[in-house]
């Protein structure tokens, strides 16, 4: 935990949860910081202003051309299309990576300004939306919002990647847009133990857990995906069956992707996965799912 006090210093350095014990409490996501007036939340965009909390509500938006390089390419029907994928990248997390890659939206002064009416406007032209970043359970408020008016006057999927931290009602809510567009949610499970998540990420992944069995137990159809990032000397074929374990007892068929790591962040002096781990987890995960696939093998050495 110093380790992780030490990296967020070099940022915007938000209080660690719990924090003030006398501030406001923030629900958006597991965290549920507690504010003193003008202090921000460990996401780095949440703060208590006036009495409120209110969000810096910034991102980076742009057009992928499909197919892109999205996880959940190799199963989704939308990577066979031809068209535009409106990628927005929110600033904010609720996580700490150590090995984050793209650690970028930690500089919150970087991103541009946007609302509602600019989502709806760049919704227009594309055929899926990816909610991303760093993590989107911070804005989510708004994009729950501009997602009202995007289902009612274009036809994007509507898709999500996240560490999964968020308000479960507020997840419940961003699932049924998912479901209702054809669109993915995919969860970024980082580990199975929570002491390991809370080593790489700085924080526990006892609501990432919920939020997925939620997901899988109230909502049909194949919406729900999961990646792994195989960190040579962290996340091995061990770890990965219990994580492979956990999703086959809510639906075998749930598709799973193991992502090959390269050196990031504060990462820098560690190794690029092997096709040699890559392939023992794949192997592990193929005993419990029936889709599992490995992706980024292009890093694979």
């Amino acid at each position: 935990m110093d380790a992780h006090k030490k990296i967020r210093g070099d940022f915007r350095p938000p209080a660690l949860p719990p924090g003030d014990e006398n501030g406001l409490v923030c629900r958006i996501c597991a965290n549920e910081c507690r504010l003193a007036e003008g202090k921000t939340g460990y996401c780095g965009i949440r703060e208590n202003s006036g009495g409120r909390i209110v969000a810096r509500e910034i991102a980076c938006t742009y057009y992928d051309p499909l197919p892109t390089n999205c996880c959940a390419s190799w199963f989704c029907e939308g990577s066979r299309e031809r068209g535009y994928n409106l990628a927005v990248f929110s600033f904010g997390c609720s996580f700490n990576c150590i090995f984050c890659q793209n650690w970028e939206h930690k500089c919150v002064d970087g991103g541009e300004k946007i609302d509602e009416k600019i989502l709806l406007e760049k919704a227009r032209y594309a055929n899926c939306i990816c909610y991303f970043g760093g993590s989107p359970e911070p804005n989510l408020p708004l994009f729950l919002k501009a997602n009202k008016r995007i289902v009612e006057e274009c036809k994007a999927r509507i898709c999500w990647e996240w560490n999964g931290t968020g308000n479960k009602n507020l997840v419940r809510k961003a699932a049924e847009f998912s479901c209702n567009t054809g669109g993915i949610i995919k969860f970024d499970l980082k580990a199975f133990d929570e002491n390991l998540n809370i080593v790489l990420a700085g924080i526990s992944n006892k609501r990432t857990k919920e939020n997925f069995e939620m997901i899988a137990n109230e909502f049909d159809g194949d919406i729900l995906t999961a990646t792994t990032l195989l960190i040579p000397g962290y996340i091995d074929a061990h770890e990965v069956k219990k994580i492979a374990k956990f999703i086959s007892s809510l639906n075998p068929d749930i598709p799973y992707s193991l992502l090959a790591f390269h050196p990031d962040f504060k990462m820098l002096d560690m190794p690029f996965t092997t096709r040699k781990l890559a392939m023992e987890c794949y192997n592990v995960a193929k005993k419990y799912l029936k889709r599992v696939n490995i992706g980024n093998e292009h890093l694979l050495w």
